[in-house]
């Protein structure tokens, strides 16, 4: 057991402790373990759940065995915060948890080398699911990390919300029920990290998919795809987002609060993805939910046939025609398999056709084969997902979330055998129980005694007895021929069961129950150990077979989606199996037996799980509802049986650690063994000794009173402790603050006299900084008079000598310019007077050039500015430019013109050296087509805007067309689709048409064969229309091998780059005459041996604004061009 620990603090003068707690027996709410409950009733049983349930204290353990009471609200107790706090703790050491148990279980397997087993009980609402989530997320939080590691805890998690969406349904008592059984093996390395699972799933609810009791819905999965699939997927799936149109969905409960179908749509698909499941898997299950949903929409009428027996029809087979297209079936192979049944007897076949209710039988035995083959198929490819990926030795843990007793005002079938499945649970946790009791006293060497115990064997053997057991009469009565009922079956019960003290029926032997109104005629009762229960024999032979007609396992087989062949291998005409298939019943024994076997190798660890209220509402506690659940779980067994020895027990070294304080001789530590500590302080407290006993490691407690009694004696003691170390620490702290005091006085009158010496100190250094100041003041004024007197002599020499020197400096100046003034006279009358001989001397000649000068210089100015203003105004340099400012003098108009010219030229020099050489060769293609077509045809215009790419088929690239392109040697400088026309109709078929430098080839647009190839050399011309049109013949010469099978007409958007190229290898060739290009509105077409005239006309072409070439004769084809 853990201690007490006590925090102490100073708050205002007030001494305040902090209790934490940190152990089962501290603080308790109730009692936090049943075996220590005193006195032991019913009673006082369900008011300690109710007590700690009020506080919301929702776990209270029985021993090791865990009770889990649901909360219906959210609590504060699985964060990270408390998964650390549990983590590598005592199982008793804390308050009561499920991680305390998922840690036991843990550490047990990772350190002991134990396969462990969690087996989660409960009836449906009672938190079963949410408990089997917590203990995984708890494990998957302390074990190792690590990219792979966190790989598998993500996938083994992610498992969950697919198989809740498939396996789980909204129900009266829970709004998330799991409607089937799950339990799911964790392997473990030798570290304890997570290596993979494998899950196991027993008997699905499948009778759900086809009917819902009233309250109720259908699987999740049809309501989250309705409402959470996107438009195109429901498309795809031929759905619609109305419930109502669906006759297998339950109305009334259709929409439930707090349930997001679109969110949780989203999320089973994310998990999907995380686990593994490829986009296609996905479709073809939500392929085949819809088919189940389409199912239940197909109904049936009545047609009498005139050999008296009545036949049943589809009356609307829309739905049965969506159905068959989405998983691939002929539709008239599903049709006939509803309306007939096919019968095999050795080497005969017998068809019978269907009534109406045999025909719904069919399709709802259909329906729910169906998606409960899905769910399996889905279980198994989880499995395949998470399963570990090494063949080492593993440790497993195993945890078994499967369905509680069920006591319902009507029980049938499934009632039945998960109850049965219950018995076999309590059997082995009796047995597993006592085991581990017994190997404890065994281990501890305490003497073991005999405890008496209810040994539910017998009920176990009343149902699953090979001969005589309910099961095998059950089997029995199916495989018997002739007429079958339940009414046979309850038959057989009462002459066979009549006598077991465990079995009743107003029908048997047995006449006490004869007279019993409580138990109709067509029902039977079985006491089993959580108490009575009534079911009602109606139905059961029929769930027992759960037949599916021959004829609809072989119309799915037939189907070509690929999941239906997987899920009815029975339907393989090649593998007929004409035994009968094993019933739901042995099947259901057979894997709870295999179960069990499983359960028995693993050390077992168990949570109760128990609902407080029908209105899954929190704070709520029904008592009797409680008190139902705590009898057919066996809680009061369990207590009894933990408390029939010793009720309570703990290793030494924690018990002396928590009661040591209440002997002198232990307190505050012992220095000998723990034992020894312990066996003094039970002889100081006066413990009867028949209380107790020693075991090797523990000390054991026969009495709860005992243990509440040494609480109760710590308690006190702990009371006492915390006064003595008030007083003491009261005193230490008194004593602290006086001498704390005093060092402070001392320490302020050092400080004080420190301070006074300081300031006198400062005062005289002040006074000292004055006087000194006022000397070197009086001195530095004395010596600035000094100086001063000095400055002033000095400045009235230096002006004295300014002025004299200025004074002599005008008169020299005034001087200079005098003598300036005179030769400046002289040198102007010289001037003037070579200026007035100059004139005399060329007066003359002036005036008989003045004109041509004057003229000479006009036009000078004129083309300057002419050059002046055409440099603004100068064009763009684009050669497709042919603006140019307009001259401005008429006399310019030549030299104008031949300046436009050149400019024109150099622009266009300029723009061709920026041409690579393949653009080069382009526009000399560009512009050997204008010399060709210019004017002459009309679709020549639209071309010239098209450039010239050559490979309009890439046929370099395409993968279709490489076995194509290996076959041409040279290089392909064109490759298009043509049409080539055909003389006998005048339609075109799509060709490959690819030309190289030697020969052009016509090859097979689909397969890419080919189809003709034809040297250049062989080419003669190539006639044309003048029309918009695209067709042009290929004309060969005469006496050449290609022209045997004549000319080819062909037709092509592309006419003018085809015609081109050709005419350009054909000029560009020196052995080889150049190809003659024919345009003419009629030529003539060499086909075989016949002539064939085409003849181009202008008119409205039936298929609107395209070409039509239309065949007249044998000799003539027409072709209609729209009018331009």
């Amino acid at each position: 057991m853990g201690w007490r620990r006590w925090a102490f603090f100073w708050d205002k003068g007030v001494l305040s402790k902090m209790e934490v707690k940190t152990s089962l027996l501290d603080n308790m709410i109730g009692v936090g373990d049943m075996v220590l409950i005193e006195p032991l009733s019913e009673d006082t049983f369900i008011e300690n759940l109710k007590k700690r349930f009020d506080h919301s204290e929702i776990y209270t353990y029985i021993g090791s065995v865990v009770i889990s009471m649901n909360p219906y609200k959210s609590l504060p107790i699985y964060t990270a915060e408390k998964v650390e706090e549990y983590r590598n703790r005592n199982f008793y050491e804390l308050s009561p948890h499920i991680y305390a148990l998922a840690d036991e279980a843990y550490r047990s397997l990772r350190d002991q080398d134990k396969d462990q087993c969690i087996l989660i009980t409960g009836e449906s609402g009672a938190g079963k699911t949410e408990a089997s989530k917590f203990v995984m997320s708890y494990v998957a939080a302390v074990c190792g990390k690590g990219q792979e590691v966190n790989k598998v805890k993500e996938q083994l998690l992610q498992s969950n919300p697919v198989l809740e969406a498939f396996g789980n349904a909204k129900t009266v008592r829970n709004d998330n029920s799991s409607r089937f059984g799950k339990y799911m093996d964790i392997e473990f390395d030798f570290k304890g990290d997570p290596l993979g699972g494998v899950i196991s799933n027993y008997l699905l609810e499948k009778s759900r998919v086809v009917k819902q009791p009233r309250g109720e819905r259908n699987f999740h999965i049809f309501y989250q795809l309705l409402s959470g699939a996107s438009d195109d997927t429901l498309k795809k799936l031929k759905l619609d987002r109305d419930f109502s149109k669906y006759n297998y969905l339950s109305l009334d409960s259709a929409t439930v609060n707090g349930l997001d179908d679109a969110a949780s749509f989203r999320t089973v698909r994310n998990a999907m993805q995380i686990v593994g499941f490829m986009e296609d898997e996905v479709q073809s299950i939500l392929e085949l939910v819809a088919a189940v949903l389409k199912l239940g929409n197909i109904e049936f009428k009545p047609e009498s046939r005139c050999n008296g027996f009545d036949e049943s029809r589809i009356k609307d087979k829309n739905d049965l025609k969506e159905m068959c297209e989405l998983l691939g079936i002929e539709q008239s192979v599903l049709e006939r398999a509803f309306s007939f049944r096919t019968v095999e007897a050795k080497m005969e076949k017998v068809s019978t056709s269907l009534n109406v209710a045999q025909a719904y039988y069919a399709r709802d035995a259909l329906a729910k084969n169906l998606y409960s083959r899905l769910f399996s198929w889905l279980v198994t490819r989880i499995n395949e997902s998470i399963k570990a990926q090494t063949k080492t030795h593993k440790k497993v843990m195993g945890v078994l979330d499967i369905y509680g007793f069920e006591i319902f005002e009507d029980n049938s079938f499934e009632q039945f055998i998960i109850n049965y499945c219950n018995e076999k649970l309590q059997q082995i946790f009796i047995e597993l129980t006592l085991r581990e009791e017994q190997e404890e006293y065994i281990r501890e060497g305490i003497e073991w005694t005999n405890i008496e115990y209810f040994n539910n064997a017998i009920i176990c053997d009343l149902i699953e007895n090979n001969k005589n057991g309910i099961l095998a009469m059950l089997d029995e009565e199916c495989l018997r021929p002739g007429t079958v009922t339940d009414e046979t079956f309850l038959d057989k019960l009462n002459t066979v069961c009549a006598e077991h003290q465990h079995f009743e029926s107003r029908q048997s032997k047995n006449s006490k129950f004869l007279t019993d109104h409580s138990l109709p005629h067509n029902c039977f009762r079985i006491q089993h150990y959580a108490g009575k229960v009534l079911y009602r024999v109606e139905g059961f032979v029929d769930k027992n077979n759960d037949l599916l007609y021959r004829d609809l396992s072989q119309a799915m087989y037939k189907a070509n989606h690929s999941l239906i062949k997987i899920l009815f291998p029975e339907g393989n005409p090649a593998k007929v199996n004409l035994k009968r298939p094993p019933t739901a019943g042995f099947q259901f024994r057979a894997s709870v037996g295999t179960l069990m076997k499983n359960l028995l190798t693993k050390n077992p660890n168990y949570i109760r799980c128990i609902k407080p209220n029908d209105e899954k509402a929190a704070h709520i506690f029904t008592d009797s509802l409680v008190c139902h659940q705590a009898r057919y779980l066996g809680l009061m067994e369990n207590v009894r049986v933990r408390r029939a020895g010793y009720a309570f027990r703990q290793p030494y070294e924690p018990c002396l650690e928590r009661y040591k304080m209440l002997c002198k001789q232990t307190w505050p530590h012992w220095k000998g063994p723990a034992r020894k500590g312990v066996e003094v302080l039970l002889k100081n407290l006066q413990v009867p000794a028949e209380e107790f006993a020693y075991g090797r490691s523990k000390i054991f407690i026969r009495n709860p009173r005992t243990l509440f009694f040494l609480e109760e004696k710590r308690r006190q003691c702990l009371g006492d402790l915390a006064t003595l170390i008030q007083k003491i620490y009261r005193g230490w702290k008194c004593r602290t603050h006086f001498l704390l005091l005093k060092k402070s006085q001392v320490v302020v009158a050092a400080w004080y006299r420190r301070f006074a010496q300081q300031k006198k100190y400062q005062n005289i250094r002040s006074s000292a900084l004055v006087v000194q100041s006022f000397i070197r003041g009086w001195k530095a004024r004395k010596l600035l008079r000094e100086l001063k007197h000095k400055k002033r002599c000095e400045e009235a020499v230096t002006t004295i000598s300014a002025y004299w020197h200025g004074t002599q400096a005008r008169r020299e100046l005034k001087r200079l310019k005098e003598e300036a003034r005179r030769k400046h006279a002289v040198a102007v009358i010289w001037a003037y007077w070579l200026g007035l001989k100059v004139r005399r001397e060329y007066r003359k000649f002036f005036r008989a050039n003045a004109g041509k000068k004057i003229y000479d210089f006009t036009i000078q100015r004129i083309m300057q500015k002419y050059f002046m203003g055409l440099k603004k105004t100068m064009p763009s340099m684009s050669p497709v430019d042919k603006s140019w400012p307009a001259r401005p003098y008429c006399f310019l108009d030549g030299m104008h013109q031949e300046l436009r010219r050149i400019f024109h030229l150099w622009r266009c020099k300029k723009y061709r050296s920026q041409f690579t050489e393949e653009k080069k060769a382009t526009y000399e293609e560009k512009l050997a087509a204008s010399e060709l077509f210019k004017d002459k045809k009309a679709l020549y215009p639209s071309s010239v805007g098209q450039p010239f790419k050559g490979d309009y088929v890439e046929i370099t690239k395409n993968p279709k067309y490489q076995k194509l392109n290996s076959l041409v040697e040279d290089k392909v400088l064109l490759a298009d689709v043509v049409s080539k026309i055909n003389r006998a109709n005048g339609k075109g078929a799509p060709r490959i048409f690819l030309l190289t430098k030697k020969s052009f080839v016509l090859a097979d647009q689909k397969t890419g064969q080919v189809k003709a190839s034809v040297p250049l050399l062989d080419l003669s011309s190539v006639s044309v229309s003048t029309q918009s049109d695209g067709f042009f013949a290929l004309k060969l010469k005469e006496g050449s091998t290609s022209a045997a099978k004549g000319d080819f007409l062909l037709s092509s958007d592309r006419l003018i780059e085809i015609i081109t190229k050709l005419h350009r290898i054909g000029a560009a060739s020196a052995d080889r005459n150049q190809i003659n290009i024919d345009i003419s509105d009629e030529f003539l077409v060499q086909f075989k041996q016949d002539k064939v005239c085409v003849k181009f006309i202008q008119g409205t072409p039936k298929n609107g604004n395209g070409v039509a070439c239309k065949r007249k004769n044998n000799r003539l084809l027409e072709v209609s061009v729209p009018s331009p």
